[in-house]
């Protein structure tokens, strides 16, 4: 499934680029504070430092701001986990280490997190799909990680197994932007990487 295209009438891509990180550094912080369908594109043009009518030269419609912001966090996300993953050593201490790192990176990128988990719903039709795609694709990343330890002897697990906790991994992560009102009363970033490590790889052994 290729990149859902936004269309703009301005040709500069570089710029385009630029006007549109704008955007979703403005529209992360409203639709955290007053959800997305509570916010108007004027306010997100407010917040981005231009006028309505240069919103307008950048996308159609409100809901090209919500698929721009999900679209971004995902590829920021799934950049920054493919610098630090070696998904090929198949070994505990390197699922570990993908664990505290894409922890980390949610740590970073609490707010746009947690935008995206409370608001993905509100995608249209067509580009909920493409992004949904996108998060499979990273817990695909910790599949493959999983998929090596098994390969290798270290853990016992059938394929099925093997999805379910990538899926856990990538939750619980999450967990950590979502759930923040309360686990952050109770647990140092630090303390919660070792914590969800240690439940996850008991469950595994």
């Amino acid at each position: 499934m290729g990149k859902r295209p936004v269309p703009a009438s301005v040709k500069d891509e570089r710029l385009i680029q630029k006007r549109r990180e704008q955007m979703v550094k403005g529209a992360v912080s409203l639709f955290k504070e007053k959800g997305f369908h509570r916010t108007t594109t004027r306010e997100i043009a407010r917040a981005a430092g231009f006028s309505i009518g240069t919103l307008y030269e950048y996308i159609r419609q409100k809901e090209d701001v919500l698929y721009l912001v999900c679209d971004t966090i995902y590829d920021e996300v799934r950049e920054r986990l493919e610098q630090e993953l070696d998904m090929k050593q198949g070994t505990v201490d390197s699922l570990k280490r993908a664990i505290a790192n894409y922890f980390r990176v949610v740590d970073e990128m609490q707010d746009e997190v947690l935008v995206m988990y409370q608001e993905v719903k509100s995608l249209s039709k067509d580009a909920l799909p493409y992004v949904l795609k996108k998060e499979l694709e990273m817990v695909g990343m910790f599949e493959s990680i999983i998929e090596g330890c098994v390969n290798k002897g270290e853990f016992d697990l059938t394929k099925s197994e093997q999805r379910l906790v990538a899926h856990n991994i990538f939750v619980q992560g999450q967990m950590w932007a979502f759930r923040r009102w309360a686990l952050h009363k109770m647990f140092s970033l630090e303390e919660y990487i070792v914590l969800q490590t240690n439940v996850i790889l008991k469950g595994i052994c």
